[in-house]
């Protein structure tokens, strides 16, 4: 069996040759081929149950009530920001999610066992707990700690979610990972089918900010992204790299994700790997501040802390 590997040169395995004399090499193969093909057969048996039940059906569920509407995810990484940075993504994200009746859920780096991965793959999990915590919310929505929400008055399930919404924003037929990927977005999907948004820069997709839809499919796709063999490869970036190889390699996640403008929901502070925020966007985002050392994203940021606390108190 042939399994492809990621179209991104940084984003594939060390190529491995087993030899005779390294049997132990030999076994770990053969353990990956075995989950690879595991999760092809679930990813097989998603699809097929989708396609006899479709969405009428009844559920094998209850269906979330919208109680929270949305569950607001931040990491906060204490080796990357500033206590006083940290200190004021808290105060953005509580007072944002109080106006709508929203709910947050704020991760550190260490709260789960992510058994020897780097401690970025916290924004999977943390995601994943607040299906957990929240089973009967609509909408959990991951904001990384580089970012600020500036524009009070838009509401998640209007701004970007509603199906008629995400008719007009979805970008179909475009390559998924810029600029020259042979996998496109899919050109028939509706916004009543799409369960995970975010967007692309001009570089990559982004797991910056990203939307999904509670649900059955929700937690398939979380747990892909956080399986083992993902995990264990040496992507460059890490499981921003894994998201970039599951989408592309897996129909089943394709079909119900849509590729939006970034300024719907990751606007970046500077124009240069990204489209540039613009005075009442949703967010503005500092996509490379927190490798510049712990004090960078709170020097950064400072302008926009007092923009979006001017917004907030005139909301």
């Amino acid at each position: 069996m042939h399994f492809a590997l990621p179209p991104r040169k940084t984003s594939q395995p060390p190529p491995y040759l087993p030899r005779a004399s390294r049997p132990p090499g030999l076994r770990r193969t053969r353990f990956k081929l075995i989950a690879l093909a595991g999760l092809a057969l679930f990813a097989l048996i998603f699809l097929v149950k989708l396609s006899t039940s479709g969405r009428n059906a009844a559920p094998t569920s209850r269906a979330p009530r919208g109680n929270p509407p949305v569950v607001l995810v931040t990491v906060l990484d204490e080796a990357r920001y500033s206590k006083t940075y940290l200190e004021t993504v808290n105060e953005n994200r509580i007072k944002y999610a109080e106006k709508h009746g929203y709910k947050t859920l704020f991760a550190r780096v260490g709260d789960y066992e992510l058994n020897g991965s780097p401690g970025s793959w916290t924004t999977v999990v943390a995601a994943r707990d607040a299906l957990t915590k929240y089973p009967d919310c609509r909408y959990v929505w991951y904001l990384d700690a580089s970012s600020f929400v500036m524009n009070p008055a838009l509401k998640v399930e209007e701004h970007v979610m509603q199906p008629s919404r995400l008719d007009e924003l979805m970008k179909k037929d475009l390559p998924v990972v810029p600029p020259d990927s042979i996998i496109k977005t899919f050109s028939h999907l509706k916004g009543q089918d799409v369960d995970l948004v975010l967007t692309q820069d001009k570089e990559a997709l982004s797991a910056g900010s990203f939307i999904v839809r509670n649900g059955e499919w929700a937690r398939f796709f979380l747990e892909t992204w956080f399986a083992p063999i993902y995990r264990s490869y040496n992507f460059e970036k890490v499981e921003a790299h894994a998201l970039e190889h599951i989408v592309q390699w897996h129909p089943t996640i394709l079909s119900r994700m849509a590729v939006i403008d970034q300024r719907i929901i990751n606007a970046y502070n500077k124009g240069v790997r990204g489209e540039e925020y613009k005075d009442g966007d949703f967010v503005v985002r500092f996509p490379d501040c927190a490798a510049a050392g712990v004090q960078a994203c709170e020097i950064e940021s400072q302008s926009f802390v007092q923009a979006w606390r001017r917004a907030f108190a005139s909301s």
